[in-house]
């Protein structure tokens, strides 16, 4: 066999030897606006897991409740090249320069409980007005429609605000129920001392005149049953409900000493993968948008959980 022909024959044999160009993996950012809240802290670290499992180049990143590290840490994993972020309770309206920039750049941007924006794919949530509903409903029918509440709000986040405003709405239908005062928490970067010293002052200024106590999440119920029991209330005495569920809020339904009533259990891990489960669909499939979802969000269904239905351990 003459040299050349044989040369050929050896390069082709070592070629189709060699092993096949890996491809790089997907590389995922993950920004969460404040980990100190524990719904936060979940669906980034659910949607951790869930990118790692397929192989996947993760970073999660903490805003620790401030704007403008919000931004710029998005505006790090662009300048980083990432495929895709997943904003947990991210500030979408804040965003809108540097989540224009992920778009122009081909980055796919999908919010967890965000709310939605002209540069983001779409929002994996519950439906906040049907969450507001089920907890409003069911504090007021607790209360058969008649007595005395404190509010405690949050209206800087899109669904905590949706849940208040819902809560407004039930409460014009049902005048038998009077709202004391509100406390509205400002301040998301010391958000639990501000809910402590704004609800221990209301509760001293209409002490034994509280019927119930709404909360806009869990995070602040659990600050409010904790007041309450240092002053020495009773399971019963004072009915206190939050939103969010978990085993922190599950905890204290079954606690014979805590006075949390009632939560709207949001399935946060499954929303967060949900949210993984799209990005790869979309950026690794090239799926359309509208192939994955019709619409600006992505529904999951929440559930009412009280002593009746609280898993047991």
């Amino acid at each position: 066999m003459p040299r050349s022909v044989l040369a050929v024959v050896l390069t082709l044999a070592l070629t189709s030897l060699s092993p096949a160009p890996v491809a790089a993996a997907t590389k995922l950012g993950i920004v969460a606006f404040q980990m100190s809240a524990e719904t936060h802290a979940r669906v980034a670290n659910a949607a951790a897991e869930a990118a790692k499992a397929k192989g996947w180049s993760v970073t999660v990143l903490n805003s620790r409740g401030a704007a403008p590290d919000h931004a710029a840490q998005v505006a790090d994993l662009i300048r980083g090249g990432v495929d895709g972020i997943i904003l947990a309770m991210g500030k979408v309206q804040q965003l809108e320069a540097e989540l224009q920039e992920a778009q122009k750049k081909g980055i796919a941007v999908i919010t967890v409980s965000s709310g939605t924006g002209k540069y983001t794919l779409f929002d994996v949530n519950a439906d906040e007005f049907v969450v507001g509903a089920k907890i409003a409903t069911y504090l007021l029918g607790r209360l058969n429609y008649q007595g005395n509440i404190l509010m405690q709000r949050y209206e800087q986040h899109v669904g905590t605000r949706i849940r208040g405003k819902v809560m407004d709405i039930e409460l014009s239908e049902n005048t038998g129920v009077k709202v004391l005062a509100t406390h509205t928490m400002a301040r998301s970067a010391s958000w639990q001392d501000d809910v402590r010293k704004g609800m221990e002052a209301l509760l001293l200024k209409h002490k034994g005149e509280v019927n119930a106590i709404w909360a806009s999440f869990d995070g602040q119920a659990f600050i409010i049953d904790d007041i309450l029991q240092q002053m020495g209330f009773k399971k019963g005495q004072v009915l206190l409900t939050g939103v969010d569920g978990g085993k922190e809020a599950y905890k204290r339904i079954r606690n014979p000493e805590s006075l949390f009533t009632a939560t709207i259990d949001i399935p946060y891990e499954k929303m967060a993968r949900e949210a993984v489960d799209a990005m790869e669909k979309i950026v690794v499939k090239k799926l359309k948008r509208t192939d994955v979802v019709q619409g600006p969000f992505l529904f999951v269904e929440p559930v009412l959980i009280d002593s009746t239905n609280v898993p047991r351990e």
